[in-house]
């Protein structure tokens, strides 16, 4: 059987053990299992470990990164059979590395949360961006705390959504009651038009828009300058056309688009494209269910293709 892991992330004073402690105190998480939690950096916060036990909840620190290593946990497992597994991450771990690090038989990762405090965010941005999107980029959850009615939402999605476009947004305010979550942009084109005409310097809003609010689009028309992408592994009359995009830093550029159809008469013209060629692209967009989304998403089912001149810039920005 199964054994669920919740990797629990972010920087110190970000908020981890609280979270924690509110899981554990949900009578529906519990549900009698046996859970082990593996605390991997100390705050000020701190757990009530008597307490824990007579909750069938049991504590382990591992402090070092040199000591959390799958013999360690294969011991662990070994000791306690735990039903479900909490890891309290060390902000300052590698994620890949521990991602593809082999855990004890049966353990499975479900859900990597990051939690983040809203007040310091664009600080650590400033400062200490590839390490703080280190965290975002894998995670399935990211919960800004501490959030107030001057905390910019849309600032915060246009960072993390391009790096990680499947990650959910929670915010929430000082004593933990949920926020509004994401506000729509104030958008430089005319989601009235038709079709919709994105301009070179806009493709980045328009796709991190269509991620969010992509119901408003279903069934509207659209015309964009982008980059060919084709990969064989898409099948016959696929392809993604799309941007390089600079993700969360200079050395983190990569190409961000969305799944593409052709009818049958533009298929000599895509063949006889390269990648990175330039085309302009009309298309009428459906929103359907797509594994790629882990749901609903964008697909463009194209009504004309034609050559175009590259974009005066070819990087894309979220500005």
């Amino acid at each position: 059987m199964d054994i669920p892991v919740y990797l629990i992330n972010g920087f110190l004073e970000s908020g981890k053990t609280t979270f924690i402690k509110t899981t554990l105190e949900d009578p529906e998480f519990i549900n009698g299992d046996r859970i082990l939690l593996l605390v991997c950096e100390e705050g000020e916060e701190e757990y009530d470990e008597d307490k824990f036990r007579k909750k069938n909840i049991y504590v382990e620190f591992i402090e070092e990164r040199e000591d959390f290593t799958n013999q360690k946990l294969e011991e662990l497992n070994a000791e306690y059979h735990p039903d479900k597994v909490i890891v309290e991450l060390n902000g300052v771990w590698q994620m890949q590395d521990l991602l593809e690090m082999e855990m004890p038989a049966g353990w499975t990762t479900v859900q990597l949360i990051t939690m983040v405090d809203a007040s310091t965010f664009m600080n650590y941005i400033n400062n200490m961006r590839s390490l703080i999107m280190e965290q975002l980029k894998y995670s399935d959850t990211v919960i800004f705390n501490r959030c107030t009615k001057d905390t910019k939402k849309n600032e915060i999605r246009r960072i993390v959504k391009p790096a990680n476009r499947k990650a959910q947004l929670i915010y929430e305010s000082s004593d933990g009651t949920d926020m509004d979550g994401d506000e729509e942009d104030e958008l430089p084109f005319d989601i009235t038009a038709n079709p919709i005409v994105i301009e070179d310097d806009d493709f980045g809003l328009w796709y991190l828009d269509i991620l969010d609010f992509g119901k408003k689009y279903n069934e509207k028309n659209i015309k964009f300058k982008a980059q060919v992408y084709k990969d064989p592994k898409m099948g016959k009359g696929a392809f993604v056309p799309g941007r390089f995009a600079m993700q969360c830093c200079a050395n983190d550029i990569g190409f961000i688009g969305f799944t593409a159809r052709i009818p049958s008469y533009y298929a000599d013209f895509l063949n006889s494209h390269n990648n990175r060629d330039w085309i302009n692209v009309e298309a009428k967009i459906k929103i359907e269910l797509r594994r790629e989304y882990r749901g609903r998403g964008p697909v463009l089912y194209v009504t004309k293709l034609e050559d175009a001149v590259p974009a005066e810039e070819e990087v894309v920005y979220f500005t």
